[in-house]
């Protein structure tokens, strides 16, 4: 497009922008590409918002365990598909029937009371995503709070499916640290009772 804007500037590391390839992935997800081409060649600083479903689904986990299971997908398994941080929660892109299929596999696994509370976003069902391209911040500012950690940049990307995001949602659970077991019963504090009456 001759509209689109400038790369950004060369300190930023590739994956906290989306090229153009991975921005016309994201736009296929619209019923309307062209509308959001054109928003994002005006706007390309402005967060959006998508419809999931059709191109990809969005499993939505909080930013710990999240960032575990997008570990787990890059140390040991097959990597992630396109990443993000909205908020506090991490945005993982996952293959179309993901949202559906993932909680029931959940439930029938023995680490599900583990993992903390997913939302899947599916047919149906609307995310926000980062900025195309971060604004610059000032030396020593926090990151922002909506922003790309595996930026699209590419018109297909790979995408995890159900069974790939499982695998990653059990390992994260295993290697989060334990939490102090509570105090047996027995000795626990008995709060004192009124004196009997005669």
């Amino acid at each position: 497009m001759s509209d689109w804007p400038q790369p950004p500037a060369p300190d930023l590391h590739h994956a906290s922008y989306v090229t153009l390839a991975g921005a016309d992935w994201l736009a296929s997800a619209s019923p309307h590409p062209r509308r959001v081409h054109h928003l994002w060649a005006t706007h390309p600083s402005a967060p959006s918002v998508l419809p999931c479903g059709t191109v990809f689904d969005v499993i939505s986990a909080p930013a710990l365990f999240g960032r575990r299971m997008a570990d787990c997908l890059w140390a040991a398994g097959p990597g992630s598909g396109p990443v993000a941080m909205h908020r506090d929660r991490l945005l993982l892109f996952a293959a179309r029937g993901t949202a559906q299929r993932l909680p029931s596999l959940l439930a029938w696994e023995e680490w599900a009371r583990s993992v903390p509370p997913l939302l899947c976003h599916g047919a149906g069902d609307a995310v926000s995503i980062p900025p195309l391209y971060p604004r610059p911040a000032a030396p020593g500012a926090p990151p922002p709070p909506s922003r790309w950690l595996v930026a699209p940049d590419v018109r297909k990307p790979w995408l995890p499916g159900p069974d790939v995001l499982l695998w990653a949602c059990v390992r994260a659970a295993r290697s989060a640290p334990t939490a102090r077991p509570a105090a047996p019963d027995a000795v626990r504090p008995v709060p004192p009772r009124a004196p009997a009456r005669a």
